[in-house]
């Protein structure tokens, strides 16, 4: 019951709502893909390579069977290793 009491304390209820978690609002400097949407990288590297290039930089069905920008990122958010390919794509396609 002690517990309870300084739980509901108003002095302490401000340590309870405190969350350790970053809001999507602050920055990143380390992240080099904040705020880059997926959408925008697929299309920037089909743009760059087209989708047989692609498909075989990455060869995942999404790419080489009927690609389309709608299958693909549906396929990509479901997946994170096949997401996890064409973000490291898309920043090696930066660096050059």
């Amino acid at each position: 019951m002690l517990y309870i009491q300084w739980r509901n304390n108003p002095l302490t209820r401000s340590f309870f709502m405190m969350s350790d978690k970053p809001t999507p609002t602050q920055r990143q400097p380390n992240n080099p893909l904040h705020g880059v949407k997926l959408e925008d990288m697929v299309t920037c590297l089909v743009d760059r390579y087209g989708w047989e290039e692609l498909g075989r930089m990455i060869p995942i069905r999404c790419f080489t069977h009927d690609p389309s920008i709608k299958s693909s990122l549906s396929f990509l958010r479901k997946t994170p290793w096949a997401r996890a390919k064409v973000e490291e794509l898309y920043l090696w396609m930066g660096r050059r």
